[in-house]
């Protein structure tokens, strides 16, 4: 197991090769009536395109206002945050957000839902084209048959679906996901944890990735992002999650470093940085 200090940006692992994401200096401040409130406090990190980043810790520490500077929805105070050398100043089709409750559009049935995100992206193209566009990513998600339904018809893992197969609609370089799966039960979880690291494999997009669950960090990401707690939160450590790819879960889990990492993860979260009470 490797624990990285990461009060520095992380280096890649390919030294020719230049970061696609960069967070630098990234610092959040918001006025309050009691004064500056400090949310993130230089926060540095680079991330390789393709890599699967998950981001842990306590609420409070900031995580989704990290995620939201990468997506475009907020600004730092201090720093920047750059893709592909480019300053993020507000959202954009190359950075696609999936929440943990959908967001689809009530009224719209599931192919209307993907079809409104591929028709305001790509409008030049042809209408048989966009209708082929969203027809694959609802097959890529096992929900071609569900197309004609409403979300009102639909299971919360039909549902998740539908927001990925959105998201992944309009070929988006970066995928955002906060905490996709926390509402869900067990198995669905572990099925769209499974279908998600598929499209990954397929696609090879860059994916940042909110979770409370150290299990689903050390089963998809590449690295694990920890955060200390907020205020002021910062990076505490990094680590780097060594199982091969494509990953068995049951092998992994059988595996005498899973549990180091997760008991090392575990001490992090719940005696280095035991939870205060903070509200994010």
């Amino acid at each position: 197991m490797q624990a990285i200090n990461t009060t520095q940006t992380h280096q890649p692992s390919s030294p020719d090769s230049n970061p696609f994401l960069t967070i630098e200096g990234v610092t959040k401040i918001y006025p309050t009536a009691n004064g500056p409130r400090v949310v993130l406090d230089g926060i540095n990190l680079s991330v390789q395109e393709g890599e699967f980043i998950c981001v842990i810790g306590h609420s409070g520490c900031g995580k989704s206002t990290l995620l939201n500077m990468v997506s475009g929805f907020n600004q730092p105070t201090e720093g920047q945050v750059r893709l592909q050398n480019r300053v993020i100043t507000g959202p954009g089709p190359d950075r696609m957000m999936v929440f943990q409750n959908y967001c689809l559009l009530p009224w719209m049935s599931v192919f209307e839902n993907v079809y409104t995100a591929v028709d305001a992206v790509f409008p030049q193209k042809a209408e048989a084209e966009k209708r082929a566009i969203v027809k694959e990513h609802l097959a890529m998600v096992g929900l071609l048959e569900a197309a004609d339904k409403r979300p009102g018809q639909i299971s919360g893992g039909m549902k998740q679906r539908v927001a990925i197969a959105r998201a992944l609609s309009i070929r988006p370089q970066v995928l955002i996901l906060d905490e996709p799966f926390g509402a869900l039960d067990a198995i669905t979880k572990e099925e769209l944890q499974e279908e998600l690291l598929k499209i990954w494999r397929d696609h090879r997009v860059t994916v940042l990735m909110i979770t409370h669950d150290i299990d689903e960090a050390l089963f998809m990401a590449d690295r694990l992002v920890m955060m200390t707690n907020g205020p002021a939160a910062k990076i505490g450590e990094i680590l780097e999650i060594p199982f091969p790819r494509p990953r068995i879960r049951t092998r992994i889990m059988e595996d005498p470093q899973y549990y180091d990492l997760r008991n090392y993860a575990l001490d992090f979260l719940y005696n280095k940085f035991a939870h205060d009470d903070a509200a994010e």
